[in-house]
């Protein structure tokens, strides 16, 4: 059973595509550690993109965050030192062999709400895309 105490974890990361892999999997395991196994598929998805996207799209370090609420909404977020907004979401109809441009796309499809805000912290800047599973609110 989910715990109804809220709790958040924060795993920072250097900008190298293997820390998309222990993101992934740091994720299934606090989710497994706190009863949330219903809720690991999809979340691994929604992380898997976020942090792709700031591995990829930035040069410098990276995050993910991930609180449960409590009352049943779980936020997964990735932080990364660019301020610029993340690229609109695309289509679906890129063409099979498009391999990359689906990410906030799925993020937008299989979230209930997602979003972004830009971040500054003792003068260092960067911006935080996240998405949440379980919310009531209309998609973004």
């Amino acid at each position: 059973m989910p715990e109804s105490d809220p709790w958040e974890y924060s795993l920072y990361i250097p900008n190298d595509v293997r820390a998309v892999t222990v993101s992934r999997r740091t994720l299934r395991l606090i989710l497994t550690m706190h009863g949330l196994i219903g809720m690991v598929d999809l979340a691994e998805l929604l992380a898997t993109e976020l942090v792709a996207n700031a591995v990829r799209h930035t040069k410098g370090p990276a995050a993910l965050r991930v609180r449960w609420t409590g009352n049943g909404v779980l936020r997964i977020g990735a932080w990364d030192a660019d301020p610029s907004p993340p690229e609109p979401p695309r289509p679906f109809d890129l063409g099979p062999d498009a391999e990359e441009g689906r990410g906030l796309a799925l993020v937008r499809a299989c979230a209930d709400v997602w979003g972004w805000q830009p971040l500054v912290r003792e003068g260092n800047r960067g911006k935080y895309v996240w998405c949440e599973l379980g919310s009531a609110g209309p998609a973004a």
